[in-house]
């Protein structure tokens, strides 16, 4: 995976082949920031990745400047890594490990963005219970997003809060506002 832009771009990070992720791709990646380049201003974010892996999606909001950025996940070896490279290129990334769900329903901890990548094979309940905890629990700050990147075959359009997907070859993200 590589960093598309800002103080890092270009930067190619590897991670463990052992860690059991699916990086969102550079060319998905680089559309969903080409959207958000036009709303928001990084340095003046909050972000929280949920479904973490690699770290990607925080890395990238790093590099452009964002200064208050979580990131969540299950996995000990995911959460190593997250850590390794926060260290390493100095970012501000407070890793989490634990179950996004729990965290989702005990967090008071509110965001401008937050993204969830979860793994493409959940059922359609799974992805909608992430979109629940968000808002019932306010996590979102006025005018906040959330986006869920999923495959072409999930449709999320029924879920409460759905505002629009954006489909970029097999991965989709919906963008849910309040």
């Amino acid at each position: 995976m590589r960093i598309i832009s800002g103080r890092f771009k270009g930067k190619i990070l590897v991670a463990p082949k052992k860690l059991p992720v699916r990086p969102t791709t550079d060319f998905a990646k680089e559309a969903l920031f080409n959207i958000l380049n036009n709303q928001y201003t990084f340095s003046a974010l909050s972000f929280i990745e949920l479904f973490a892996g690699t770290g990607n999606i925080s890395f990238e909001f790093a590099s452009r400047g964002t200064q208050k950025i979580t990131a969540v996940d299950a996995d000990y070896g995911c959460v190593q890594f997250i850590n390794k490279i926060s260290t390493e290129l100095e970012f501000h990334i407070t890793a989490i490990k634990r179950d996004v769900y729990a965290y989702l329903g005990k967090s008071k901890q509110t965001a401008d963005i937050i993204f969830a990548d979860p793994p493409y094979n959940f059922n359609k309940e799974q992805f909608a219970q992430i979109a629940t905890l968000v808002f019932s629990n306010n996590l979102l700050l006025d005018d906040g997003v959330l986006i869920i990147e999923h495959s072409k075959h999930t449709d999320l359009s029924d879920v409460p809060n759905f505002s629009e997907a954006r489909r970029y070859g097999g991965s989709v993200f919906s963008f849910f506002e309040k």
